[in-house]
């Protein structure tokens, strides 16, 4: 009986990500399946909240339908206007779809590590960037929020939140620190989702357009949410039970219609960590501004972006010495210096690529065990 083959973590992870592929194919294939015979005349919509390959959209009378996208439509997000076909023979699941998207006069972009940018909510009018005083306050955070309004166009309002936790003797230097962006022109609000502190003054600022709320885990935007709209948690629990789909997270962008005028969108969280500073560090480069990054390092100085920048030139050209010895052991292979030591003098001997040699001394037999497993996968 000959020995199953087992396969290696890249081999899953191919099946993996074809799978994902067909899928996505197939999603979309549904989308454009629809006969206009059974679908009614256009309508215009309102996009309030996209889901994989489908949206919410809120038709004028202000029910919300579930609706597939066209393949010809490159993307759709909260905040879309939209032209949209309501189905003829309606199933409570997915009864529409949408057509064209309308012009945006704004969009709020997210860096994303395999696509570029991507869209989260459009057409907003003013940017609440929520913050907390606990477990501290990141200016870091802030500062990156504000330099994605400038460059989107979108006004700024900083609201600190939890400020019923900060003690007397915090509340000077907190005032300080706010100061600077004061100075600056951005208006900055102290408010307490808990105490109901500064909510009257947010209100006013939330009646008119299209407002968004974003900011990091665990500020508390939901809170103000949830205060802001008393009957906003258990909308959204009725919606999860009956139908596993909409829950009320920050993992998704939606739309929301304030009781007083206005509207509110709570956006999923934009930076997770700093390889997304990327996107802002060239838009001041590209803008010709003098900038320092304080408690880090840049983009591309960082470990793991040199990492992946080694792998491409490596996948660009074998004979890369440079970016091969960076990433033959990166992660983990069980590739040891000794092994490595190897490869190095034959390479020499033989005025030859570590590349070359790697593979002549597998082809050779001259590397054997866990080091000759790891580099025959690499």
């Amino acid at each position: 009986m000959t020995k199953k083959k087992h396969l290696n973590q890249r081999q899953h992870q191919r099946i993996a990500d074809n799978e994902q592929r067909r899928l996505k194919r197939s999603s979309k294939a549904s989308a454009s399946d629809w006969d206009d015979a059974l679908l009614h005349p256009p309508e215009p919509g309102l996009v309030l909240s996209r889901f994989g390959q489908h949206a919410d959209v809120e038709d004028a009378s202000g029910a919300v339908v579930r609706c597939n996208m066209r393949r010809t439509i490159s993307s759709v997000v909260t905040g879309d206007a939209v032209s949209w076909r309501r189905s003829k023979q309606p199933t409570g699941s997915i009864d529409g779809v949408i057509e064209a998207v309308a012009e945006r006069h704004s969009v709020l972009l997210r860096p994303d590590f395999y696509d570029g940018l991507k869209p989260v909510a459009a057409n907003i009018d003013l940017m609440i960037i929520v913050s907390a005083i606990l477990p501290a306050l990141s200016l870091n955070i802030i500062d990156r929020y504000l330099v994605a309004s400038e460059i989107t166009g979108i006004k700024p309002l900083l609201a600190i939140n939890k400020v019923d936790l900060l003690p007397e003797t915090e509340q000077q230097a907190l005032d300080q620190q706010l100061q600077l962006y004061r100075q600056m022109g951005y208006a900055c609000l102290l408010v307490s989702a808990k105490t109901g502190q500064g909510m009257a003054e947010l209100l006013q600022y939330l009646h008119s357009g299209t407002s968004i709320f974003v900011g990091q885990s665990g500020v508390g935007k939901s809170s103000l949410m949830n205060t802001l709209m008393p009957g906003l948690a258990a909308a959204t629990q009725e919606v999860s039970e009956v139908s596993g789909l909409g829950q009320h997270t920050t993992t998704v962008s939606r739309l929301y219609h304030l009781p007083e005028g206005g509207k509110l969108i709570e956006a999923a969280v934009l930076y997770r960590n700093n390889a997304q500073s990327r996107v802002l560090e060239e838009a001041l480069i590209q803008d010709g501004i003098n900038y320092r990054i304080y408690g880090g390092l840049r983009f591309y100085e960082r470990q793991e972006i040199k990492d992946a920048l080694a792998y491409l030139r490596l996948i660009n050209n074998r004979q890369d010495d440079a970016a091969l010895e960076r990433i033959i052991n990166t992660p983990v292979r069980g590739i040891g210096d000794t092994t490595m030591d190897k490869v190095r003098e034959n390479a020499r001997s033989l005025q030859i690529t570590l590349w070359q040699s790697l593979q002549q001394m597998l082809a050779n037999k001259q590397l054997t065990g866990r080091a000759a497993n790891a580099i025959s996968t690499f």
